[in-house]
């Protein structure tokens, strides 16, 4: 029996990934740790959305929105003398879900191009809210001196922080991975081909899209969280439509819809970004061409051409023998 290759690609990356500090460590490279972390919180973000765009298909091009609530969440509390990390942790989720379902109940009566601009709209609404919030930084950013203290973890170590965000990814891919066979998912999935013959058939399509979007949002906060302990800064930055954008580029890239594809789409961008950065200041012109030039080829992304060729190989291997 041959091993499916999208199963070598999982194991092979996820034994990368866990060995990976152990390597930084033993080539005295700092800075590796420090960037596959910023790719793995970034991922998780990424992971969060492909709820939403993957499997709903609703483009939103706000989540980075609550990216920066987690960031805040921690920096704000911390700034009042609060570091207790399980604390910090509910504030993000309760913020998260609450903006989340007030945003996305309005977001959600519409769709296409309306609720790409209303959603786009919100993260711009708290982006100038926060950079109008002088008593912590305003437009400059709120500098983080305490990091999180989770559960005994301190997040102020990098290699802790690190597998904290393996940890958080690796429980949303195996969470994810249940829902897409799961009534939910399958509803959700169904409501993004044909939401008119759901409701037909009696279903609440705008509840399972909402709860989808809720989640989705957590999600992001959680990688807001982690990313304020990496980079010990909080920025209306985190907020900018411009990481919302790049984060819908991990999932298109990975692949929309695919479990995994987030995940491999932020280590394969960033990757590529930070390997342009050191031959060229024009790197943008080459790194654009390229992202384009993926998704021409592998429509469903790379983790979904590697599917897409699993699938043909089983299906050659069903087919009578003599037929092509």
């Amino acid at each position: 029996m041959k091993l499916r290759l999208p199963l070598l690609i999982t194991v092979g990356l996820l034994i990368a990934l866990a060995v990976l500090p152990l390597v930084a460590r033993w080539l005295d490279e700092p800075f590796l740790l420090t960037f596959t972390t910023r790719a793995l919180v970034l991922a998780l973000a990424a992971l969060g959305l492909n709820i939403v765009l993957g499997f709903g298909g609703m483009v939103s091009f706000g989540h980075a929105l609550y990216l920066g609530i987690g960031a805040y969440s921690v920096g704000i509390l911390a700034h009042h003398g609060v570091d207790n990390g399980a604390v910090q942790l509910l504030v993000t989720v309760v913020l998260c879900a609450v903006v989340g379902l007030a945003t996305g109940w309005v977001s959600l009566r519409t769709s296409g191009i309306g609720f790409i601009m209303i959603t786009l709209a919100f993260a711009q609404m708290f982006y100038y809210l926060f950079v109008s919030l002088k008593q912590y930084g305003g437009d400059d950013g709120l500098s983080i001196a305490m990091r999180s203290q989770l559960v005994g973890l301190d997040l102020g170590t990098p290699a802790t922080l690190y597998y904290t965000a393996l940890a958080c990814i690796l429980a949303v891919v195996v969470w994810t991975q249940h829902m897409v066979h799961a009534p939910f998912g399958m509803v959700l999935q169904a409501c993004r081909m044909n939401e008119r013959r759901m409701q037909s058939l009696g279903f609440h399509t705008l509840r399972y899209k909402l709860s989808a979007y809720v989640l989705s949002c957590v999600v992001a906060g959680v990688a807001g969280f982690l990313y304020a302990n990496l980079t010990g800064y909080a920025s209306p930055a985190y907020m900018a439509w411009t990481l919302s954008g790049e984060l819908i580029v991990m999932v298109v890239l990975g692949g929309m819809g695919t479990v995994l594809g987030p995940l491999v789409g932020a280590l394969t961008l960033l990757g590529f970004e930070e390997l342009l950065k050191g031959m060229t200041e024009r790197w943008p012109m080459v790194l654009g061409p390229l992202i384009v030039l993926v998704v021409l080829v592998a429509r469903r992304g790379l983790f979904g051409l590697a599917l897409d060729w699993d699938a043909r190989r089983a299906s050659r291997q069903t087919l009578p023998k003599g037929v092509a």
